[in-house]
């Protein structure tokens, strides 16, 4: 009988959690990527200021700090796992992109994302008492705009590799041989560095143009998500299937 608070037990209300506050995370930001976005645009301003200010505010409450959980509840699991969690094989690798990719969406969040709606929400705030909407809200918007739908295509291919550490890269893949798993990372590393440089505007600027395709859009968030999944994954496949 395995005891809740030993080693293994620890693991499991671990992971119990990650997965709990993981839902919300990931629900609410489909909600305003797929429902919330879309919904604002068909909406006249009167009505768009107030929800953000009532609704959003609140949302966006949830939104981050489910994120901050998700990430100390994933770093609790390998805490309570410790010497026992195999780095060198492909479950360990596939852990590790999807923290990375977790990682990056968490700085999303708390370094874009929730600043910028910071200034949305003063804007919306503002208006809703009679004065005038502050300047800079229309690019505070875009910038955190760009960063959400960045981690709508991220999540993707994060759920595959979480899931794939337990359920496909065990039985799927021997362990990693160094060089190759050298060029994997260089690869996926790249690919994340220069997705999350564009979503940043360090690349092309923050204005609607042909390489902010993938975030114009529900459907083009979509498609760009799963074509960065299949990508990771033929990479993974060539080098180690």
């Amino acid at each position: 009988m395995v005891d809740l608070f030993d080693k293994e037990g620890l693991s499991f209300i671990f992971r119990w959690l990650h997965v709990l506050v993981g839902i919300a995370w990931i629900g609410l930001l489909y909600y305003f990527n797929f429902v919330q976005v879309p919904s604002f645009a068909t909406m006249g301003a009167p009505a768009r200021m107030e929800t953000i200010e009532k609704l959003a505010t609140r949302a966006l409450w949830w939104f981050r700090w489910a994120a901050m959980a998700t990430a100390i509840t994933g770093l609790l699991i390998i805490g309570a796992l410790g010497d026992d969690y195999d780095f060198d094989g492909a479950p360990g690798a596939s852990i590790l992109t999807g923290m990375l990719l977790g990682l990056v969406m968490l700085g999303n969040v708390w370094s874009v994302i929730w600043p910028q709606q910071r200034t949305v929400i003063a804007s919306a705030v503002s208006v809703n008492a009679g004065g005038q909407a502050l300047p800079e809200a229309a690019d505070a918007g875009r910038r955190a705009l760009l960063a959400s739908r960045q981690n709508a295509m991220f999540s993707i291919p994060l759920v595959w590799f979480m899931v794939a550490t337990s359920h496909w890269a065990p039985i799927a893949y021997d362990d990693f041989e160094g060089g190759k798993a050298f060029v994997y990372w260089i690869l996926v590393i790249a690919i994340i560095a220069v997705l999350e440089l564009k979503a940043l505007g360090v690349i092309g600027g923050t204005a609607p143009s042909q390489l902010t395709w993938p975030y114009e859009s529900v459907p083009n968030v979509l498609i760009s998500g799963f074509v960065l999944w299949l990508v990771m994954l033929l990479i993974w496949q060539v080098l180690f299937g």
